[in-house]
């Protein structure tokens, strides 16, 4: 398949080089110093290629959650934080153009969810990277991904926020989603999750690599959609 970055040989993001290239984080992100504690409401809003997520395929693979065919030829490592203003704008950009590619069969997308900002629970990304989690074993990921960064509130995230963007994804209610949401089923995996992206070494979010190069934060291209199409376009493997 003729895609956006041509043909090459596939490559895997090894902890090692990962570590190497995110040492010192996003040229723009957000940091340890994020988040706020008061909560708030928020307005909820999907994605405009929610239809499009809706046909993603999602796994979890230890402390990662695998959106796209396992056999597509490119991997991209995605590092967000829920509650982190820029990983939303990446989201609402550069996010929507990997997961367009994933469902087209040209990469597959790990994303390493973490709730650095959450000290002393003040931001709520543990629940909300709980939800995502739970969303996992509904079928939902990507979409449900997708509107909980659209929906970001202005506070912290609440299980009545994250149960309000759920009801804007069809299927995903039901007993067992609510009960996880509620139970924080997953607050464990969360933790595990947090561990994964320490590990990285990154200093903040959102961090996105190729086959284990870093793209988009240093010319800020990853908070553009069509901008960022062009920077994957000169991605190439070493």
């Amino acid at each position: 398949m003729a895609g956006i970055w041509g043909s090459g040989r596939a490559g895997r993001v090894v902890a090692a080089a990962l570590a190497a290239a995110l040492l010192g984080g996003a040229a723009a992100g957000c940091g340890s110093a994020g988040g706020q504690d008061a909560a708030a409401s928020a307005a909820v809003r999907t994605s405009p290629v929610a239809d499009v997520l809706a046909a993603l395929p999602a796994r979890v693979d230890g402390a990662k959650v695998v959106v796209g065919d396992p056999a597509a030829p490119r991997t991209a490592q995605v590092l967000v934080d829920p509650r982190c203003g820029y990983c939303a704008k990446f989201e609402a950009a550069g996010g929507e153009t990997l997961l367009k590619l994933a469902a087209r069969g040209e990469v597959k997308v790990e994303y390493l969810l973490a709730s650095f900002l959450d000290k002393g629970g003040a931001s709520g990304s543990v629940k909300a990277v709980n939800a995502l989690r739970a969303a996992v074993d509904e079928g939902k990921f990507a979409e449900y991904n997708a509107a909980v960064f659209a929906s970001q509130p202005e506070g912290r995230f609440t299980d009545e926020l994250l149960l309000r963007i759920a009801d804007a994804v069809p299927g995903l209610r039901g007993a067992r989603f609510d009960a996880a949401v509620a139970d924080m089923t997953y607050r464990g995996w969360a933790a595990e999750a947090e561990k994964g992206f320490e590990a990285t070494g990154a200093q903040g979010t959102p961090v996105v690599l190729v086959d284990g190069k870093p793209v988009g934060a240093k010319d800020r291209s990853m908070f553009d959609a069509g901008a960022f199409a062009q920077t994957l376009k000169g991605v190439e493997i070493g």
